[in-house]
């Protein structure tokens, strides 16, 4: 038993990759500083089982036969309002190979695809046995990200929808074609597309979708010999799919989104094909998981205990997406998790922006559940809340959405824009709520959802979720800022995961968010790409907001693991009449360091020095901050640096771009307060 084999169960959030001997032997000790016992304990067990299975003393049995008789249909009773042209042309663009996977915005996969290979790197996976292919290994299996995000068949849903608009030949063709190609490329057990219970369950969750597309059971796609061929082969390794996510799910310190991910593809996979009397045990056993899962890791303010903004949309696309399943089957969820999903749906609502904009606290890696919209000017953000708005019948969802999506009629049926309409879309009451104690999050503005809407969004909350606090960022008492639904002060993202160390380490560290560093250290101390060992604590003492004034004060307690321990408290008050933040940094310290102040600002402003700071412009609008007066201070704006790297925006996934970054520094020493302002009027 190897220590890699050992601790890298359940393990996206290991982050090994590319290191050298001692590197690895650093990252297993890491990480096994993370495990309780009993979790040491879980991971021999599961160890010795896959070795088992791997040698056929496990798992050998084979798949019963289904039966269909009587079967309720998984279908569409009548096709969504939409426009046909997008997704006829975008089945043309999959039936030739062509595929946009993260960076690679047309990127030939192959027709069919080379389902073991990474589109980006070139690298065939090989078909050893799944659970225990290394498959952080960029050597053996090359970006993991890039090979696994084709095999989650997104592209599969619309081949599926343009064959259910069309009846047209040319989609169902290539939905057989690949299919069948991926059935005989990634045998049961074997590869990368069988080393992890998350990507499984997605593929699930996107089959059932393409199933219910086509038709169901007695679909004219299942008419012909081949059809019914497919069909057999396809319910075989639907089998096999929840067989292997229910007996390889994520446990302990790997219990995340993955757990929910898992669970909702066993859910909604035994729902939609109840075809196997196994299914109705699996089923309540998946359903139990995201019962107890989505109270777990969401708290009751509705942050996501991740501190990820996209980690919270991903969950909550699979927790709508369980909640739609469980309503065609006949089956509903508890009152208090229908109102825990309603309660991260507000925090979404409350920190979005008048321009439809979302911070992007913690970490992003693009990955979607499914991709039921086409065309230009999806937001993934509105679109849960468009979805919303009909579930829970909220106008004020509504209002944020700004218009239902083509997702939602999907993902709804036919009565979506009916149900929509009927929703009183009023924003009077945003944002829904002021303070997420329970997250950390705390909002401060004024004329919300307005063209002179100002909104920051202050974090104090924890670092991250489980011990190992995986997508949590080093970020605690940072800031984004907003003025006229336009982006001033932003969280610059995250970039890259598994690859490229410094840029990893870049983007989730403290210098990469608008807080106050020591010494050039992060908050906390990472252990490894996904792994957190000290951990600074945040808290809020103080919050009040009224119709003059807001007050936020703060404090995290990272630096006091230096040698002389520093204790970093913030105030930041806005005054509403005149626009301006007071920020005041109270440091606790006896010696002496080197202090640093960050402003991240969006790659749309433009940066020009004035008197006593900088004056931020975008558009016909523009901010005036003044920095802390302090011996000896300096300050610049870097702009795509790499010595130091600073000053990067990642909008989305692999990519960054240039974005000023106003960096003010100074060495002080002892007890000290320094002070900014943010004049948000200062231009109008």
């Amino acid at each position: 038993m190897s220590a890699d084999e050992l601790i890298g169960q359940g393990a996206l959030e290991s982050g090994k990759e590319a290191l050298s001997p001692g590197e690895r032997l650093l990252w297993r000790l890491n990480r096994l500083r993370c495990m309780t016992p009993a979790e040491v304990a879980h991971r021999v067990v599961r160890l010795a089982s896959m070795h088992a299975e791997r040698v056929g003393i496990l798992g050998g049995d084979g798949v019963p036969a289904p039966n269909l008789e009587g079967a309720a249909a998984a279908t569409l009773s009548e096709l969504p309002d939409v426009d046909p042209a997008p997704y006829l042309a975008a089945a043309k663009r999959i039936a030739a190979g062509r595929l946009e996977v993260f960076a690679l915005e047309d990127a030939f996969v192959g027709a069919p695809p080379r389902w073991n290979r990474d589109p980006k790197t070139g690298t065939e996976a090989p078909l050893r046995f799944g659970k225990l292919l290394d498959y952080r290994d960029p050597a053996c299996v090359g970006n993991i990200k890039y090979l696994w995000e084709p095999n989650r068949h997104l592209h599969l849903v619309t081949l599926a929808q343009a064959y259910a608009l069309s009846s047209e030949a040319e989609p169902l063709d290539a939905f057989a074609d690949h299919l069948e190609s991926w059935f005989d490329a990634c045998p049961y057990r074997l590869g990368a597309n069988w080393s992890s219970a998350l990507e499984a369950g997605v593929r699930l969750i996107n089959w059932s979708l393409a199933w219910r597309f086509l038709g169901g059971a007695g679909s004219r796609a299942f008419a012909s010999r081949r059809g019914a061929r497919l069909r057999m082969r396809w319910l075989r390794s639907i089998f096999r799919h929840v067989q292997f996510v229910r007996g390889f799910f994520s446990r302990h310190s790997s219990a995340n989104n993955h757990l929910i991910g898992e669970a909702a593809g066993v859910w909604i996979g035994t729902v939609t094909w109840p075809y196997w009397p196994q299914f109705a045990r699996w089923s309540d056993e998946a359903k139990g998981i995201l019962e107890t899962e989505a109270l777990a890791q969401n708290a009751p303010d509705g942050v996501n205990r991740e501190q990820s903004t996209s980690y919270q949309q991903f969950e909550l696309d699979l927790l709508l997406l369980a909640l739609v399943a469980g309503s065609a089957a006949g089956r509903s969820f508890p009152a208090e998790v229908h109102a825990r999903i309603e309660a991260m749906l507000e925090y979404l609502a409350s920190i979005m922006d008048a321009g439809g904009h979302v911070p992007m606290f913690g970490d992003s890696d693009d990955g979607a559940v499914a991709r039921l919209a086409q065309g230009e000017g999806f937001c993934r953000f509105r679109s849960v809340l468009a979805t919303g708005a009909i579930v829970f019948g909220r106008g004020d969802f509504k209002a944020k959405a700004g218009r239902l999506d083509d997702k939602t009629r999907w993902l709804i049926g036919a009565s979506a824009d009916r149900r929509y309409e009927a929703q009183n879309a009023s924003p009077r009451g945003l944002p829904v709520r002021t303070a997420f104690p329970e997250g950390g999050y705390y909002i401060l503005g004024s004329d919300f959802e307005s063209a002179q809407e100002i909104r920051m969004v202050v974090d104090a909350g924890p670092l991250g979720y489980q011990s190992i606090a995986a997508h949590g960022h080093a970020d605690a008492l940072s800031f984004t800022l907003s003025a006229g639904g336009m982006e001033f002060l932003i969280d610059p993202g995250t970039y890259a995961y598994h690859t490229q160390g410094p840029w990893r380490q870049y983007f989730r560290g403290t210098g990469a968010h608008n807080t106050l560093g020591v010494d050039g250290e992060d908050q906390s101390q990472p252990g490894g790409n996904f792994l957190w060992l000290r951990k600074a604590r945040a808290g809020c003492t103080v919050w009040s907001a009224s119709a003059d004034h807001d007050h936020f004060s703060g404090w995290q307690d990272g630096y006091l693991r230096l040698a002389d321990p520093v204790l970093h408290r913030r105030r930041i008050s806005l005054d509403k009449a005149s626009g301006v933040f007071s920020i005041e940094d109270r440091l606790e310290m006896a010696g002496t360091h080197d202090i640093e102040l960050f402003f991240h600002c969006s790659e749309r402003c433009r940066v020009s020095a004035c008197e006593d700071g900088y004056e931020i412009r975008q558009g016909r609008r523009a901010l005036r901050l003044r920095l802390p007066r302090a011996e000896g201070a300096v300050s610049r704006v870097h702009l795509g640096s790499f010595a130091p790297i600073c000053g990067w925006i990642s909008r989305r996934f692999d990519e960054k771009q240039p974005a000023p970054t106003i960096a003010w520094r100074s060495r002080i020493s002892g007890d000290a307060i320094l002070r900014t302002e943010i004049d948000c009027r200062a231009v109008l």
